[in-house]
């Protein structure tokens, strides 16, 4: 087999959306974990789409469009609203870098009782 010798491969980071060059690259990782996370609560709950959209205020075609990435128009606030709505608990930590986090450095938005 002849080798292209314009054939490079490069090592990408751990942001798919840098590599590709998108403005605001870590808030589109930051909300693709969040949906990973939303889609992984309704695997483990069993949910169909029809449920979950329900239990999350949505509707079915909005969760089909969120959960095959298309969600670029709604924000990180937005996802964690759906989460506690599918009974998460959402821990925001803000620290200095390096600095183990105190009690007081943590944010808690909690899932509502149902």
């Amino acid at each position: 087999m002849k080798k292209d010798p314009d054939t490079r491969i490069t090592r990408g980071t751990k942001n798919v959306f840098a590599d590709l060059g998108f403005p605001d690259a870590e808030t589109h990782l930051l909300k693709a974990e969040l949906v990973t996370r939303i889609q992984g609560v309704i695997n483990a709950q069993d949910l169909t789409q029809v449920a979950a959209a329900k239990r999350m205020g949505l509707s079915q075609p909005d969760v089909s469009r969120l959960l095959n990435g298309q969600f670029r128009d709604v924000s990180v606030e937005r996802l964690m609203r759906l989460l506690t709505r599918l009974g998460c608990d959402v821990d925001i930590t803000i620290r200095n870098h390096g600095k183990a986090a105190a009690p007081r450095d943590t944010i808690r938005l909690q899932a509502a009782s149902v």
